[in-house]
């Protein structure tokens, strides 16, 4: 199945894809937007590009398992992009994502504005990559 994650963010948001048999995560970009509709266009977009046949938006939970404000955004911004790009999404706790990312980029000495142009997709492709272990264990590959 070709899936595409989303680490959703106000005004970068990374993407990141998989191969019809769910052995890679690749990187896929990231797309530097404010505007919540054009954004939500440029996602949908890129899916049906993509072929997508389910997206997995990140869901950013607090270490202690509980919900805030931005799981809230996050949820409703994965309803909207179901409706819009008419693809299935599912929501992928995300906890900790963005920190190995931040460790992988500091072992490959990504620093500055190089940083900051990739860490979005380096956490969606570590949140597709957590999706699929999951799918792979529970025998949905």
């Amino acid at each position: 199945m070709k899936i595409l994650a989303v680490d959703y963010g106000d005004a970068r948001t990374g993407l990141a894809s998989c191969d019809k048999s769910e052995s890679i995560a690749s990187p896929v970009g990231t797309i530097s937007e404010w505007n919540r509709e054009k954004l939500l266009q440029k996602i949908s977009d890129k899916a049906h590009e993509l072929g997508t046949e389910l997206i997995v938006v990140g869901l950013p939970k607090n270490m202690d398992g509980s919900e805030g404000e931005r799981a809230d955004k996050c949820r409703e911004f994965a309803r909207e992009l179901s409706e819009l790009s008419e693809i299935e999404t599912a929501l992928w706790d995300e906890r900790i994502t963005t920190v190995e990312a931040i460790g992988i980029l500091n072992e490959t000495n990504v620093r500055g504005k190089k940083r900051k142009a990739v860490i979005d997709t380096v956490a969606a492709t570590l949140i597709l990559e957590n999706y699929l272990e999951y799918r792979k264990k529970k025998g949905l590959v």
